[in-house]
């Protein structure tokens, strides 16, 4: 039987970063002289961390941009994992540089057994005490059932954030959503709202390399930070920099192959447009192997 975690203690959690991260958001977290202009501030910063081979040169990386938050892969049975030790360094030189570091996970066929996901991941991962939050990437819509039984998909992906939240207890956890979560039916709602129902937060994956138009980032997120005000959860807007293919379609929604100076303008135009909204927390940068490639 999952352990249920006090609600006042789960409230108090997400209260907690909403706070963090408004404060965050505000006085700009991690920010340096070179990206913030005179008189302004910088929206918080996180990224995506995928290969965990390269610890020193991933915190570095983290420091030199601003970026205050790494979401860092963990593998199942953590305690076990040869990937360890370089999970551990980048938590420790994370710390040291005053950067945050959430476990980072998922899989689609998490849905179908979160039993296994809450023993063998989330559970190892927490007793580590090397991370402060839990950020999950379960991308349910990539199963074959998605097609033939959505409804289904849906009610297991929400009964999985619910049996991780309710394990995870007064750790925060957030995750990842589609931009289009909020055109998918669940219940009397829809998905991300549920989502962020059942979450500390979420990030929107809003990939495109232009700011604004009808197919820019400022409005593949909205429907996001709408739904964030009506829920009251933070929502973070996530930036793409790796290779995804030379289709148009493709390449509309990754940075890859322009500048970081490119990027950071289109980044300040969605951080300038979000501003106001007291549930935006900020920009996450998809990952840090590809922001690592980008030419300044």
């Amino acid at each position: 039987m999952l352990h249920r975690a006090p609600e006042r203690a789960r409230l108090l959690a997400r209260v907690t970063l909403v706070l963090l991260l408004t404060v965050a958001t505000s006085v700009g977290v991690g920010s340096t002289g070179s990206s913030a202009r005179a008189g302004t501030t910088t929206a918080a910063r996180s990224m995506w961390v995928w290969d965990v081979s390269t610890p020193a040169a991933t915190v570095d990386l983290a420091a030199a941009s601003g970026i205050g938050q790494l979401f860092v892969a963990v593998p199942p049975r953590l305690n076990r994992s040869p990937l360890l030790p370089k999970i551990r360094e980048i938590s420790e030189r994370a710390s040291a540089a005053g950067i945050r570091v959430d476990a980072l996970g998922g899989d689609p066929g998490w849905v179908d057994n979160p039993g296994w996901v809450v023993d063998n991941w989330l559970r190892p991962a927490l007793s580590s005490r090397l991370f402060t939050g839990v950020h999950v990437d379960i991308e349910p819509y990539t199963t074959p059932a998605w097609q033939s039984d959505r409804a289904g998909v849906v009610q297991r992906y929400l009964d999985t954030l619910t049996a991780l939240d309710q394990a995870a207890g007064s750790t925060p956890i957030e995750a990842d959503i589609p931009f289009w979560f909020h055109e998918v039916p669940a219940g009397a709602t829809t998905l991300d709202r549920e989502t962020m129902a059942r979450t500390a937060g979420v990030t929107v994956m809003a990939y495109r390399n232009t700011a604004n138009g009808d197919d820019g980032t400022i409005a593949l997120a909205s429907p996001a930070l709408q739904s964030a005000m009506e829920v009251g959860r933070p929502v973070r807007i996530g930036q793409e920099t790796r290779y995804l293919g030379d289709s148009p379609v493709e390449t509309k929604q990754t940075f890859h192959g322009q500048t970081r100076t490119a990027m950071e303008t289109q980044l300040a135009e969605v951080e300038a447009a979000f501003t106001g909204n007291p549930w935006f927390a900020g920009t996450s940068i998809h990952d840090a192997a590809g922001y690592a490639a980008l030419a300044p």
